[in-house]
């Protein structure tokens, strides 16, 4: 079964479930999913909804066209989408290896439906993780003076293979605005949650000197401000005195193993509406 994914989000006014809800009625759409918020003091409307194609009287061609006036009418930014159109993602890593075992250990279980063409790196560490899983493994050597040049050889590769999407998997490398003005809202970031109270290096040293209790991970859309896109996904373990540093250190890097993948979910599954650098995301 294949179904159709419409993503809104527009001024709120009144009519809007029932005008969206009659055009799949109207076309034999069956209805599986259909989740609604209305920010009260933006005064903005956002819907996902998704339908069983199996019988709906339009081809997936022209849905689009004949959505369009309706999309129009109510000035709607909208987004349609099919279930089983595979991403292709990209993962660029750097020298540390828990993300992207676990990314590759979900996608090799099928929990991630995506084709991941290349993993990209400005270190060669990671080439036999890529080389386990029968992966393309491409080394990008990054220094700050040469930092330019390997952006835009990076890009140029990346448009010979054209993602739909960029991971960052513990990637320590700092995206210049031009590059990320090349994937808007489609390179997801992962970091502990720390930022921007321990910046720098050792952050989770930084932690056990101050006596937290709370240690997590944040992922994120990247942005041109660093660490300040719109975020996706977080989550937080209690910690205590009994910890040391390697204890903040592994359960920290678990956090950010499990939230990057639920970040990516989401993303694959279209759940995620972006506005005033937030998100809404239809868990």
């Amino acid at each position: 079964m294949s179904s159709a994914i419409l993503l809104i989000s527009c001024p709120d006014r009144a009519g809007l479930v029932a005008t969206i809800t009659d055009f799949i009625f109207r076309h034999n759409g069956n209805i599986l999913h259909l989740d609604q918020h209305v920010d009260a003091e933006q005064d903005i409307f956002f819907m996902r909804v998704a339908w069983d194609l199996t019988h709906f009287a339009l081809g997936r061609h022209v849905i689009a066209e004949a959505f369009a006036p309706i999309a129009q009418r109510f000035q709607m930014d909208w987004q349609l989408r099919f279930d089983d159109e595979r991403q292709k993602m990209v993962i660029f890593v750097g020298k540390e290896s828990h993300a992207l075992y676990d990314i590759l250990a979900r996608w090799q279980a099928r929990e991630l439906p995506v084709d991941i063409p290349a993993i990209l790196s400005n270190h060669p560490e990671l080439g036999g993780v890529a080389e386990q899983f029968g992966l393309p493994f491409r080394v990008f050597p990054m220094h700050k003076e040469t930092k330019a040049q390997a952006e835009r050889e990076q890009l140029a590769y990346l448009e010979t293979i054209r993602p739909d999407f960029i991971v960052l998997a513990k990637y320590m490398q700092i995206l210049t605005a031009d590059f990320v003005r090349h994937y808007p809202y489609r390179i997801i970031n992962i970091h502990h949650s720390f930022l921007p109270a321990f910046v720098g290096a050792k952050p989770y040293h930084q932690a056990a000197a101050r006596g937290v209790k709370i240690i997590g991970a944040t992922s994120h859309y990247v942005t041109a401000d660093l660490d300040a896109g719109p975020i996706i996904e977080q989550d937080v373990v209690r910690v205590t005195h009994k910890d040391s540093v390697a204890d903040l250190v592994r359960r920290g890097k678990d956090l950010e193993k499990t939230v990057l993948s639920r970040a990516i979910y989401y993303h694959v599954q279209h759940r995620i509406l972006v506005y005033n650098n937030k998100t809404v995301v239809f868990a």
